[in-house]
């Protein structure tokens, strides 16, 4: 057994190799391991409860005899509540610690989740979903700050990668879940089913995941919280990586909150169980997320950037087919575009933050969560009044503002490196 980190490091010599527990995880570590896995089961749980009335939306509207912009507030009431809770949350984390944020987090969501199918109206169940989306808020602004410190930084953005695979694979199996599970008992069946499913993710990260070594706790004083948000806030490159972050959410939630209406009514008329089963697609999430890290390697973040902006605009562009093959292709391509673009994005603004992590993170969490909430609502009530061709406009528009945001970050490193020496200096920190 290790010896226990008791204070600062014992030389021996200037030969003596550090010890593994004064050294950040990295691949091929026990440690790395049992982190990954904890984090992967912590992001699996996140996606499947934050989005798990999404494949649910027809059923639910039939059930409670309302529309579906109606139905849509059961994700945007979750994941707006996220976007407002995240920063608060990870000033705490600051002063208490991004394990102890997280778990937390992890038993109040699925206590609530627990409590969600005995929803005697929509009422109710919007209200238990806002109060389960401010749960959450606590695990991924933590969770990106935790991996910061923890891993080193030449791992962190396939660090990050597993994260978010696990989200995509959440997303997966809550959506395969409740679907079967909805259409053998009931949509309310379907919602006891994934909250069993965060459950047992729940006790694996409790069991599996690392204490932290290299947190150092701040204190809570609202002020200094203040002027690190206000800080990251008028830092250009992260203002930008937080445009990203909220324009590709759009797309996503729009697409994936209103996907199931389009294949339910005509000409498709699937059932319950097997639109569940179309949400397969995000395992193409897992391995474009996963693969974020050597995708920059080779073409640096913005080129990753133009990728994944033009696989999703393709995908979207081919949803609009009356042919179930080709928006199955559709879906394909979005997910993936996305999901590697989130991935990009995400650790961009971790790598980009010095101080106050927790902070860059949730800022960035929060404008992504506020970007669902406004897709799923607007692609909503788009579809309500106009159809598919509507809702893909949206995400559209989302698109050429990813791509409006990323042309200008190009411009400005291009500018900068034509600049003398001295100057380009002062151009990056003015323009970053």
């Amino acid at each position: 057994m290790p010896p226990a980190h008791t204070g600062a490091p014992v030389t021996t010599g200037a030969s003596t190799p550090p010890s593994p527990e004064r050294e950040p995880h990295f691949p091929g570590r026990p440690g790395y391991r049992r982190m990954s896995l904890a984090l992967f089961a912590a992001g699996l749980a996140t996606f499947a409860l934050l989005y798990s009335t999404q494949a649910l939306l027809p059923a639910i509207s039939a059930g409670f005899g309302v529309t579906a912009g109606q139905a849509s507030w059961t994700v945007s009431a979750a994941t707006g509540a996220l976007a407002l809770f995240v920063l608060p949350l990870s000033a705490l984390s600051e002063r208490f610690g991004r394990t102890r944020m997280m778990t937390s987090s992890m038993v109040v969501a699925v206590g609530v989740a627990l409590l969600i199918p005995l929803a005697p109206n929509l009422e109710w169940l919007v209200a238990l979903r806002a109060v389960q989306g401010a749960a959450i808020a606590g695990i991924p602004a933590s969770a990106m700050a935790y991996l910061a410190e923890e891993v080193k930084p030449k791992a962190l953005v396939a660090a990050i990668g597993l994260f978010v695979a696990g989200n995509s694979i959440g997303g997966m199996s809550g959506r395969l879940v409740t679907g079967w599970a909805a259409q053998l008992w009931g949509w309310r069946a379907g919602l006891g089913a994934v909250a069993v499913l965060s459950l047992v993710c729940a006790v694996a990260f409790l069991v599996l995941l690392p204490r932290a070594r290299f947190f150092r706790p701040a204190s809570l004083n609202p002020r200094a919280v203040g002027r690190t948000v206000a800080g990251h806030l008028r830092d250009p490159l992260l203002l930008r990586l937080y445009g990203i972050g909220a324009l590709f959410m759009t797309v996503f939630g729009a697409v994936y909150t209103v996907i199931g209406y389009r294949l339910v009514d005509e000409p498709f008329s699937l059932g319950q169980g097997v639109i569940g089963s179309i949400f397969l697609i995000y395992l193409v999430g897992t391995v474009s997320s996963a693969a974020a890290g050597r995708l920059v390697a080779r073409t640096g973040r913005r080129g990753a950037l133009y990728l994944a902006v033009t696989t999703t605009a393709l995908g979207l562009l081919l949803s609009l087919a009356e042919s179930l093959a080709a928006i199955l292709l559709g879906l394909v391509l979005i997910t993936a575009g996305f999901f590697a673009g989130h991935a990009v994005a995400s650790s961009a603004v971790s790598r980009t933050a010095k101080t106050g992590r927790a902070q860059a993170s949730a800022l960035y969490q929060s404008a992504y969560y506020l970007g669902s909430s406004a897709g799923g609502t607007l692609g909503a009530l788009a579809y309500h009044s106009a159809g598919w061709a509507a809702t893909v406009g949206i995400a559209l528009l989302a698109v050429l503002g990813v791509v409006s945001i990323t042309l200008y970050g190009t411009r400005a490193a291009r500018a900068e490196q034509r600049l003398p020496a001295g100057a380009a200096g002062r151009a990056a920190a003015a323009a970053r």
